[in-house]
């Protein structure tokens, strides 16, 4: 999960998707790389205080090296980086199996989103592992289906699915739980299929480099 804009929404993301594979009986870790905001590690005291289950493990590294080096261990290894931070950035993205960059719909978050995947793809990584997900939308209809429009046009994918602006998200977070915790089921529902699609794609990466090796 990787943003150049603070707030964007990786951690949302990763706790997220983090919860959903742990649900799913899959040993899960984040690996917390925002070591000044330290978002998941909190989150994650929240949660194991509180009793939540399933438990997610989360740890904070000041190195990506140090973080990877365990990542063999899990069925699914999360990194969250910092934003602001190119290098640890594209070295992320190096090092992960698929990225996720998270965006509003407005044209203020939409275009960064967008530079950021241009920067990694002439860096290197494959646009077809480069991902967006629509967070934090609004009841326009309007802007959301033109922020649509505007990322499929991209050589990257669009994530199906989206989370919208809700407090209940926000209260969900503060008692470490995640978005698809909530009292809500349609909001439930709604971060359910977000996270179902960066399952389906990290299955389809997966096995293309699976194949490859072959």
């Amino acid at each position: 999960m990787v943003s150049q804009k603070g707030g964007a929404g990786k951690s949302t993301l990763a706790r997220l998707l983090a919860r959903e594979l742990a649900q799913a009986g899959m040993a899960v870790k984040i690996a917390d790389l925002d070591t000044q905001q330290t978002t998941c590690t909190a989150w994650a005291s929240d949660r194991a205080e509180a009793g939540t289950i399933p438990e997610i493990q989360v740890q904070p590294f000041g190195s990506l090296r140090t973080a990877v080096a365990e990542a063999y261990r899990f069925d699914a290894y999360i990194l969250d980086g910092r934003p602001h931070s190119s290098q640890q950035t594209l070295d992320i993205a190096r090092a992960a199996d698929m990225v996720v960059i998270p965006t509003g719909q407005t044209k203020d978050d939409l275009r960064p989103a967008v530079q950021l995947a241009h920067t990694l793809a002439d860096a290197g990584i494959q646009p077809a592992y480069i991902a967006f997900a629509l967070v934090r939308t609004t009841r326009s209809t309007a802007e959301f289906l033109a922020a649509r429009s505007y990322l499929v046009q991209t050589d990257y994918s669009l994530l199906d699915g989206y989370l919208p602006v809700s407090t209940a998200y926000g209260i969900a977070h503060d008692v470490g739980k995640a978005v698809t915790e909530t009292a809500f089921r349609s909001l439930n529902d709604k971060a359910e299929r977000l996270a179902q699609a960066m399952v389906d794609l990290l299955v389809r990466l997966t096995a293309v480099k699976e194949n490859i090796c072959q």
